[in-house]
């Protein structure tokens, strides 16, 4: 029945530098989850903040290792969000991204 979720969820992001060619390539303008892809030549992601996401890991990490029962620890969900767009694939792909965009933008990939 074909590859779990994850393992086909690694398979993209190990290929993302060839996935992100083909699309630009192609000329189809791609949206990410993760920084990475954009910065291998995605035109744009948006995501939680992977290393906000790693301290809070690490925070409950150091609780449990404290005496703290994981059933007893909250669920955290991202709270920060971070918006990354590559211009360089933007001009490839004959894109013109709004000001107003850009300067929402956390990184902007020139």
């Amino acid at each position: 029945m074909g590859q779990p979720l994850n393992s086909a969820r690694r398979q993209n992001f190990a290929h993302r530098r060839i996935i992100a060619h083909l699309a630009t390539e192609s000329r189809l303008p791609t949206l990410y989850t993760y920084r990475a892809q954009v910065e291998v030549g995605g035109l744009i992601s948006y995501g939680p903040n992977l290393v906000d996401q790693h301290r809070h890991g690490a925070e409950q990490i150091a609780l449990i290792i404290k005496g703290a029962k994981p059933a007893d620890l909250p669920i955290r969900q991202p709270t920060k969000f971070e918006l990354v767009i590559n211009l360089k694939t933007a001009k490839a792909l004959g894109i013109t991204v709004p000001p107003t965009v850009l300067a929402r933008a956390e990184e902007v990939i020139e």
